[in-house]
């Protein structure tokens, strides 16, 4: 009781300095002491996971270097960052998609996976824009370069969202059929297909333009076709330039391959800008918010001091949700029932979601109140956020008698088969089938971010080892195995292998999902299943939830 009352008054508080409204029941309060030494050594550590994270992508964003942008400009072209921010609307949020790609995967230096992806504005309309980046390897595909540019077409494919390409590819390491495939998918359910070819598009690079609906070539420096001179010579005995070959003159006016001929980078810009402009119901519109955004009470940068970077060190889940939703308003549902996870309504810069956190393992209860929920959220259309901090589900002989396996198998099939968009965040760890009920890759949340500190592992790196130790009959090996476990389960080794969307700083979460909640009620054009004028949001059609053991 002496509690209840404490919180209340520290909120009655909160609110009166801010002068923002009159208490209202379902803020969530804070008793957070940000000048306790826990606090500061937990922030100190996040603030240092955030750095390295900074640092990480400043040397990205370099591409192939300085030595390979210097060889573009002298070519009178720009570098591919720069046609980005000359694409998209000045000053306009863009959501870069798995920055940090095959980070230390090949044994060579490749930025990003030579491949810049995202969602950004064009002429007022929210796009999927996917850059190819010739300072990296000349723009060489790689494995994870054609796994990074699929997953950009299926967030474009989820969302209704046009695509931009920004071309210039020479696909060496890996076929990638599945991209014509998605980009023939898309344009029949009317989602524009829009290319640029800046630069060389050989082989099978050469259907990235050819299968758009719209397409622009820059003269004396863009090429399209499906062998370059050393092949046709070798097959053929001709002998031909690469301009009359595929330049875009011959592109343009005779084999008409192309549509538009542009002068430089900054016209074909200017013309695929205005393309977008054009684009009509088929681009789709945005939805805007149902109520009024609001910036939480409590200020985003204390996420650091809450969290830390050592997950053995419990948090209380709402003090993550008070920093991220409107007015730190959360109405909880079942709040005295399966403790051990956290779910309720609030809205995101106006947006109502449902939100399904961890405060700990999930015992039976928790993933029948989760279950419950999920089921609330998908009858009434309300998108899920997962916020993971989770170990998994409880084991022992207790639990398997109480039915763990059947209930946590109802929460898993909740998650599997809800019917509206989902979202999910990292902030802690991801463990075993925990993974699972709170929303993994596996489970096809529409985006998936991680927090630097994130671990995502089948168990706890001690755990694992002690598990090995006991199996194994080379106990030198214990150690090293330990350590190889810690590396693969954080965040960076993650990303770099495309398991998540990228790696977001604690503070910009609720921008981040935010955007990703806009772009979930959007309105979109194009065709249906049905052969109707539209299609909804949600990608379901009333299949329910199947057979739920009780």
């Amino acid at each position: 009781m002496r509690f209840a009352t404490r919180s209340l008054r520290v909120a009655q508080k909160t609110l009166a300095a801010t002068g923002r409204r009159s208490y209202h029941p379902s803020v969530l309060p804070s008793l957070i002491s940000t000048s306790s030494p826990e606090f500061k050594a937990k922030a100190e550590a996040m603030d240092a996971l955030v750095q390295d994270l900074e640092a990480k992508l400043a040397k990205v964003r370099q591409g192939g270097g300085p030595k390979a942008a210097e060889r573009m400009r002298s070519k009178g072209k720009k570098l591919p960052r720069e046609r980005l921010a000359l694409l998209l609307d000045p000053h306009t949020p863009f959501i870069e998609l798995s920055p940090l790609a095959a980070h230390d995967v090949y044994g060579e230096d490749v930025p990003a996976a030579g491949i810049i992806t995202g969602i950004g504005r064009i002429s007022g309309r929210e796009c999927v824009v996917v850059v190819n980046d010739a300072t990296v390897k000349g723009g060489s595909y790689y494995p994870l370069t054609v796994k990074k540019h699929i997953r950009a077409q299926e967030v474009a494919r989820e969302h209704g969202l046009p695509c931009v390409y920004v071309a210039n590819v020479f696909p060496d390491k890996e076929h990638f059929g599945r991209i014509f495939y998605n980009m023939a998918q898309m344009s029949a359910l009317g989602i524009p297909q829009i290319a640029i070819v800046h630069g060389i598009s050989v082989a099978g690079g050469a259907y990235v333009p050819a299968m758009a609906d719209e397409n622009i070539i820059v003269r004396e420096q863009g090429r399209i076709f499906l062998a370059g001179p050393p092949l046709v010579k070798a097959a053929t005995g001709e002998e031909v330039d690469e301009e009359t070959l595929g330049g875009g003159q011959m592109h343009s006016s005779e084999s008409g391959v192309t549509d538009h001929l542009a002068r430089d980078d900054e016209h074909a810009i200017a013309i695929a800008r205005g393309i977008v402009g054009d684009l009509g119901k088929a681009g789709g519109r945005e939805v805007p918010p149902p109520a009024v955004p609001e910036d939480p009470l409590y200020p985003a940068s204390e996420l650091h001091g809450i969290v830390g970077t050592d997950l053995r060190q419990a948090f209380d889940m709402r003090d993550v949700i008070a920093r991220i939703v409107d007015g730190s308003r959360f109405r909880e549902f079942k709040k005295e029932y399966g403790t051990t996870i956290v779910t309720g309504f609030a809205n995101i810069h106006g947006y109502p979601v449902g939100i399904v956190a961890n405060n700990g393992i999930l015992f039976s209860q928790s993933a029948l109140k989760a279950t419950h929920f999920i089921e609330l959220c998908s009858q009434r259309q309300i998108p899920l956020l997962f916020l993971v901090n989770v170990t998994g589900y409880m084991v022992g002989s207790k639990a398997e008698k109480g039915g763990i396996a059947k209930d946590g198998a109802k929460m898993v099939r909740a998650v599997a088969t809800a019917d509206v968009p989902k979202i999910t965040v990292i902030v802690g760890g991801s463990y075993g089938a925990g993974n699972y009920g709170m929303c993994g890759r596996a489970y096809s949340p529409r985006f998936l971010w991680m927090w630097p500190n994130a671990k995502v592992s089948v168990m706890g790196p001690g755990q694992l080892s002690q598990v090995m130790a006991t199996v194994s009959k080379d106990p030198s090996k214990h150690s090293t195995l330990k350590a190889e476990i810690e590396e693969q389960s954080n965040a960076l080794y993650a990303s770099a292998r495309l398991w998540d969307d990228g790696i977001i700083k604690p503070t910009d979460t609720r921008d981040t999902v935010g955007l990703a909640l806009a772009l979930a009620a959007r309105e979109r054009g194009g065709r249906g299943a049905s052969g109707g004028s539209s299609y909804t949001t949600w990608d379901g059609d009333g299949k329910g939830f199947g057979v739920f053991r009780m």
